[in-house]
């Protein structure tokens, strides 16, 4: 999912880098972004988080207590907060970093999460230094949420899109675990990226990739895929969720409804898919159907045209039918649906960047990822909220599909802290060295 510029510990701003599905980032996420965005103008502060707390929580038994109670104590500001996951400069929590004032109209991290009540960050090579500070950065930034603790996310794919790459073992990309056909190292593979990111606080993985790989000249997503079989794609997606599992962090199986077949890249176009019903359902479908199978925590939308899924012309993140009529009520996916990276050309074609935001979440997205100006965006989905455009009812259902992600990987009640030290047990660690290079002997 997303596309960064790495330069030497300093993040580069959300709004000038192309993020989403990954892009041809290189393993370092060193590629410049293939365009830029105008960053916004200094944030306004938003409404102050006063309102009072829902009076219309779910009823009793309905969700897990802890679940209910999150719920009902949140403010509408806070609730909005929640929905979305920016990326924000600077390897400390408590530091000045140069971009924050300008886009946030905060100068820290924990001065923005607080701001926004935000629900989660994302986290790029410009974050990165050591582990020592990836770790403290993580505590730092879940001291900073005061409502319920963060989802902390980043794209650790490996191979090509590698966001830790400085910090964690060089593990084989999907290709070339798709060409072991060992599901067994899938899972092994999924297992050891999610305990060194667990290790240094980061909860949510944005892999693995469910794209089957159809078009060979594909420009984004090629060697990310496990292959251009469905069915074995659909294998080895499944046993990484489980390996996701294993290991305690939460997984993301994307990008729906499928983007393997386009000679178009989303960061800088927007793709169009000619596939009817009937060959999206033979072969995008399989690998969706299997990480819903295996209990996947959220699904990451494409920002892709399929007129045959949705003759408006609106890209997946912004169509209902896709997100809520396939994606909902005919696969029966009822987890956390994410927006790709909304600072990408493929999402604002025709519609400007609160009114995407607002979009994403009326066609069914409940978690909004990167936009290119977080008050502008912020702003227009609590407005729409106040207006009854976006029904109580309607935000309410995402923020507790992101309650309910937090509880199942057990860190609702209380924010994970990690050990520098513990980590440094984990990354990089021999074992993970040998399974290494035990995939790449299995795919010769």
């Amino acid at each position: 999912m997303v596309r960064g510029i790495r330069s030497a510990g300093v993040l580069m701003i959300a709004t000038t880098t192309l993020a989403a599905c990954g892009g041809a980032s290189g393993s370092a996420g060193a590629a410049g972004a293939a365009g830029s965005v105008a960053p916004p103008a200094a944030a306004s502060t938003p409404p102050a988080s006063s309102a009072p707390a829902s009076t219309t929580p779910p009823p009793a038994g309905s969700k897990p207590d802890t679940v209910r109670r999150a719920l009902a104590a949140m403010s509408v500001e806070e609730k909005v907060g929640q929905l979305f996951m920016p990326v924000l400069n600077g390897t400390s929590a408590d530091s000045a970093a140069e971009g924050n004032q300008s886009s946030f109209g905060a100068s820290t991290p924990a001065k923005v999460i607080a701001k926004y009540h935000l629900g989660g960050v994302i986290l790029f090579p410009g974050n990165i230094k050591s582990v020592s500070q990836v770790v403290s950065l993580t505590n730092g930034m879940q001291k900073a949420s005061k409502r319920v603790p963060l989802l902390i996310g980043t794209d650790q794919e490996n191979g090509l899109v590698s966001r830790m790459s400085a910090l964690v073992t060089d593990l084989p990309g999907a290709s070339v675990i798709g060409a072991t056909r060992n599901t067994g190292l899938a899972r092994e593979a999924a297992k050891a990226t999610g305990a060194e990111l667990k290790a240094l606080g980061v909860n949510l993985d944005f892999a693995p990739v469910a794209d089957v790989n159809i078009d060979p000249k594909n420009p984004v997503i090629g060697k990310r895929a496990f292959g251009d079989d469905p069915s074995r794609v659909a294998q080895m997606v499944a046993a990484s969720v489980k390996g996701f599992h294993d290991a305690g962090v939460a997984a993301t199986a994307k990008h729906f409804p499928g983007h393997g077949d386009t000679r178009t890249d989303s960061h800088t176009g927007l793709p169009v898919i000619k596939h009817t019903r009937a060959q999206w359902a033979s072969l995008d479908a399989p690998p969706f159907k299997a990480a819903i199978g295996a209990d996947v925590d959220a699904i990451m939308s494409a920002h892709i045209v399929v007129p045959k899924l949705d003759p408006s012309g609106d890209p997946a993140t912004l169509s209902k039918p896709i997100l809520t009529g396939l994606l909902r009520d005919k696969l029966g996916f009822d987890g956390v649906v994410s927006t790709d990276a909304l600072n990408m050309e493929g999402v604002r074609k025709k519609y400007n960047d609160g009114e995407v935001a607002v979009r994403a979440v009326l066609a069914g997205a409940d978690l909004l990822l990167m936009p290119p100006s977080l008050p502008k965006a912020y702003g227009a989905v609590l407005a729409a909220v106040k207006s009854g455009r976006i029904s109580q009812q309607r935000l309410d259902e995402s923020v507790t599909r992101l309650l309910e992600l937090r509880q199942k990987r057990g860190f609702l009640k209380a924010a994970p802290v990690v050990s520098a030290d513990q980590a440094a047990k984990v990354l990089r660690s021999a074992e993970h060295r040998r399974l290494a290079a035990r995939i790449e002997r299995a795919a010769r």
